[in-house]
């Protein structure tokens, strides 16, 4: 008997449906957070073994071992870039703190009417903005805070 072009089709399309069922009933199988929601005693009971056998193995003394072996030699270098980022990050917050704090006392000082220094004159003087509050002078409306010019 000759098959007909209609019972390949029929055929392939039985056999494409019998593939979609077993795939669905082995992702329902293998579907790993439906099996620790339906048995979740088991499941810890399975996790609290594996962290036994692992903690026994001492894997995580063994990779740190493995990490520093790997390292050696790089600290140092690390550490000293570090250490200079770190110096630089200080002075220069050093020095906005310093030049707020000889803005500050540059106003109180014109408030009331004591002798500027020199110094504190160089600094970032700060004047009262719009709102009360102080802030660095500007130069007309560029929306750019800038020193004043020591001359």
């Amino acid at each position: 008997m000759a098959e007909t072009t209609a019972d390949v089709r029929r055929d392939i399309e039985l056999t494409r449906n019998r593939i979609s069922d077993t795939l669905e009933q082995l992702e329902h199988k293998l579907n790993v957070t439906q099996m620790i929601r339906d048995n979740p005693w088991p499941a810890l009971a399975l996790a609290v073994g594996a962290g036994v056998v692992l903690s026994g193995s001492r894997a995580d003394v063994k990779a740190a071992a493995a990490t520093v072996t790997a390292t050696r030699g790089a600290s140092g270098r690390i550490g000293t870039v570090l250490d200079e980022l770190v110096a630089q990050v200080v002075q220069s917050f050093h020095g906005v703190i310093e030049q707020r704090i000889e803005g500050l006392a540059t106003q109180v000082k014109q408030a009331i009417g004591a002798p500027i220094s020199p110094r504190t004159n160089a600094g970032l003087p700060m004047t009262p903005n719009a709102n009360g509050s102080l802030g660095f002078q500007s130069n007309a409306g560029d929306g750019i805070s800038t020193p004043p010019r020591a001359d």
